[in-house]
């Protein structure tokens, strides 16, 4: 049958399925619309699928169809061939390509290692937080304010609402001196004490403070300055 997507009811098109119940409630034939994108004068992107699903045998034919063969299908043509032989080239790759294994940090050595380098010797303060997750992992890093350093510039709101939008379990915030002396401050050490507290209280571990100076760094975990849980 020869559909028109713009004769089907709106909640039937496929792309208004996609973004109302997700990618699994569509049809192979629907999904490859989607892939095809348009159709041509007198035949729908929908037709055009039904058509290539039934000449490759399904979508398991599809993936050992040649280009010729896809490209012969009418509506199809060279270019829409390759782009249908990409997308599946796509879905192929996510299954045997494993993602690069994210670097751990489990002592302040490894922090310091991933973040002088980076934010070091930075000529305005900084400060950010490194997502880690159960394994302590890196999942990103994100600078929450550029400025001098002050208690709404790094209140624990804005710290933890990254942190909980990441998924993380737990975070490592950081801040560079410009002075090149990373020996903490007594509002350093206050700060530290606000967000270990707030991490407490919303189940993410606030694992370390860096302060960072050019090629030195203070962890205030080893130091003194704030008694560390555990």
């Amino acid at each position: 049958m020869n559909t028109n997507l713009r004769s089907l009811a709106p909640q039937d098109r496929p792309r208004e399925k996609l973004e109302k119940s997700g990618a699994g409630s569509l049809g192979d034939n629907e999904l490859l619309a989607l892939v095809i994108g348009h159709g041509t004068s007198g035949r729908s992107a929908l037709a055009i699928a039904n058509e290539l699903l039934s000449v490759a045998g399904g979508t398991h034919g599809l993936t050992r169809a040649s280009h010729a063969r896809l490209a012969q299908v009418s509506g199809v043509g060279v270019a829409l061939a390759c782009r249908v032989q990409a997308a599946i080239e796509l879905g192929r790759r996510t299954l045997y390509l494993s993602p690069p294994a994210r670097q751990q940090f489990v002592r302040p050595q490894d922090v310091a290692l991933f973040l002088l380098p980076r934010f070091g010797a930075c000529p305005v303060e900084q400060f950010g937080v490194m997502m880690l997750d159960t394994r302590r992992r890196l999942i990103r890093v994100h600078v929450v304010s550029v400025g001098s350093l002050d208690a709404a510039s790094a209140h624990p709101r804005e710290v933890f609402r990254e942190a909980a939008i990441a998924g993380a379990a737990a975070v490592v915030v950081f801040h560079n001196h410009p002075s090149g002396d990373p020996t903490p401050s007594v509002d350093d050490a206050i700060l530290t004490r606000r967000l270990m507290a707030a991490g407490e209280i919303v189940g993410i571990t606030l694992e370390d403070h860096v302060i960072l100076a050019d090629t030195r760094y203070c962890s205030m975990r080893e130091s003194e300055v704030v008694k560390w849980p555990g």
